[in-house]
């Protein structure tokens, strides 16, 4: 069982990554961080407890991370997920009161106080948490099992030309994550755009017919009309719980060992994710980084709706 901690900033696409981190008997959901970014930290703070409420979870800690890149103003997308960050649906009041004590040191207190090679950080957001707390203790680096992310892209942007939101809106960050020792997967646009919510696999979690089915099919109602105004898409990606899927079946996805850095400097480049795909694929000896490259698609969704239906 993967013992994850979920760094994120709930945005409609986290909020289905909790769901599946909960209802997954594969994943331990350890704790749940927040850091600024779909919207402000206060938001996506409430959104994340909100949801572990929504998903009976409630024994799971919330720790409120940076609410601001590293050295850059706030950017956030409202566009896309609406003034509360979780728009198109009506959020539960959590009951459990926000747990004390800034993410960062929650992350490295856990990191340190748990076994080597047992954790595993999954963020869905701008990775200023993970940047601060690798240089507030750089011994996590060595203790940490991997970092799979969701961020970045090889070949495609959203939030510019060729940067994707998350890597873009905190790029010193992601320079200081993507250039530490430790494995990282990089589950970036090119992959989590084949996660598309269509109507066939919007009606198979209708038809579970469960209070948490319809909340998740209420955050798909709004995501799509917002990707429909806003980015030209048919059917919203799902980018979020692709990470998590990837841990409970690496199968699920199949991926390109590369190394992998960011554009700080370029005025039409900044945040760019640039990977290295030339030549012979190098071994994880050589390099300590990897792209998501193709989603089985079939069996991405059935892990969604398997841990809809575990909720209940």
């Amino acid at each position: 069982m993967d013992k994850i901690i979920l760094d994120c900033d709930p945005g409609h696409d986290d909020a289905m990554a909790i769901l599946l981190a909960v209802g997954n008997p594969n994943i331990d959901l350890i704790g749940v961080t927040t850091v600024g970014g779909n919207q402000s930290l206060d938001k996506v703070t409430y959104n994340a407890r909100a949801v572990l409420e929504k998903a009976q979870a409630t024994e799971i800690p919330v720790h409120q991370g940076c609410g601001h890149p590293l050295v850059r103003p706030l950017e956030v997308a409202a566009d896309v997920h609406g003034e509360t960050g979780l728009d198109g649906v009506e959020l539960p009041e959590p009951t459990r009161p926000l747990d004390q004590g800034h993410a960062v040191n929650w992350i490295i207190e856990t990191i340190m106080n748990n076994e080597p090679g047992t954790i595993t950080l999954v963020p869905t957001g701008p990775l200023t948490n993970i940047a601060m707390a690798v240089r507030l203790e750089p011994r996590i680096v060595k203790r940490v099992k991997e970092v799979v992310l969701m961020g970045g892209g090889y070949h495609v942007g959203n939030w510019s030309a060729v940067a994707e939101f998350n890597i873009k809106v905190d790029p010193e960050a992601a320079h200081v994550v993507f250039n530490e020792s430790w494995p990282v997967t990089m589950v970036g646009l090119d992959l989590t755009h084949q996660a598309l919510c269509t109507p066939e696999v919007q009606s198979r979690i209708d038809a579970l017919g469960t209070d948490v089915s319809s909340f998740a099919s209420g955050l798909m109602d709004f995501f799509r009309e917002a990707y429909r105004n806003n980015q030209d898409f048919v059917d919203p990606p799902v980018h979020d719980p692709c990470t998590v899927a990837y841990l409970i079946d690496r199968s699920v996805m199949t991926t390109r060992r590369c190394p992998v850095d960011v554009e700080l400097h370029g005025d039409l480049t900044l945040g760019m994710t640039v990977a290295d795909l030339r030549g012979p694929e190098p071994s994880a000896e050589q390099c300590h980084t990897q792209v998501a490259v193709a989603l089985d698609f079939d069996k991405f969704w059935d892990l969604i709706i398997d841990a809809i239906k575990r909720i209940g």
